[in-house]
C-alpha cells in the first residue's frame, strides 16, 4: 500500500490535536519536552490501526537504524552526524516505507543555535536521498537516514498559550506553518 503525504498530514493534525486537548495541562505546566513527546506518541499509536499503519511505531528518541546501527544524517553532502530525533513515526526498517513523519520538539528557552540544528537535522531526514540514489526495494536501505514523507517543528509556548508547527517536506521548509491554540 501505498501512503500518501496527505494522509500523513491528515494523521499528525490528528494526533496532534488530542495531544494539545489531553496534555493541555502538562503543556501549561512546563512539563519536560520528552515527557511531552512520549504523550504525542501516545496518541500517534493510537490512531495508527485507524489510518491502515498497522507495523507502524511511534518513538521519541530513538537512534537507531536496521541492523541495530546508529542512526546518521549527512548535512551538506559533507559531515556525518549521530542522529536522534525526538519523535518518529516510522516501521523500524520492517516496511518498505519505513519512514512516515520525524518531529523536532521546542520550548521558547532553547537558543537559537539548539533550533537551527532541530530545523537542518528535519531537513536532512525528509530528504529523498543523499547521493540521489534511493532503493525502494523494501531490502536495501541507504547508509544515512533520509526520506521522511514529512518533517514537524513543534514550538510549545505555554506563556502565549500557543503551539506552532512548521513543516518539512523533501529537505526543505514548506509555507505551510499552522498555529494551535493551548
Amino acid at each position: 500500500m501505498e501512503i500518501s503525504r496527505s494522509t500523513v498530514y491528515q494523521l499528525f493534525e490528528d494526533a496532534f490535536t488530542r495531544f494539545l486537548v489531553k496534555d493541555a495541562a502538562s503543556i501549561r505546566d512546563n512539563t519536560a519536552e520528552r515527557n511531552l513527546c512520549g504523550r504525542l506518541a501516545m496518541q500517534f499509536e493510537n490512531l495508527l490501526p485507524s489510518y491502515s499503519l498497522e507495523g507502524y511505531c511511534a518513538d521519541p528518541e530513538y537512534n537507531r537504524k536496521q541492523g541495530g546501527k546508529i542512526k546518521t544524517v549527512l548535512l551538506d553532502n559533507t559531515e556525518v552526524i549521530n542522529v536522534t530525533c525526538d519523535l518518529i513515526v516510522h516501521s523500524r526498517g520492517e516496511k518498505g516505507r519505513d519512514n512516515l513523519i520525524a518531529i523536532e520538539m521546542a520550548k521558547p528557552d532553547k537558543t537559537a543555535e539548539q533550533i537551527h540544528s532541530d530545523r537542518l537535522r528535519l531537513m536532512a531526514l525528509t530528504k529523498k536521498s543523499f547521493d540521489d540514489v534511493w532503493s525502494y526495494d523494501g531490502v536495501t536501505h541507504p547508509e544515512h537516514v533520509c526520506g521522511y514523507l514529512l518533517g514537524a517543528f513543534i514550538m510549545v509556548d505555554r506563556v502565549n498559550q500557543i503551539a506552532s508547527v512548521e513543516f518539512f517536506e523533501d529537505g526543505a521548509p514548506k509555507a505551510n506553518r499552522r498555529a494551535f491554540a493551548l
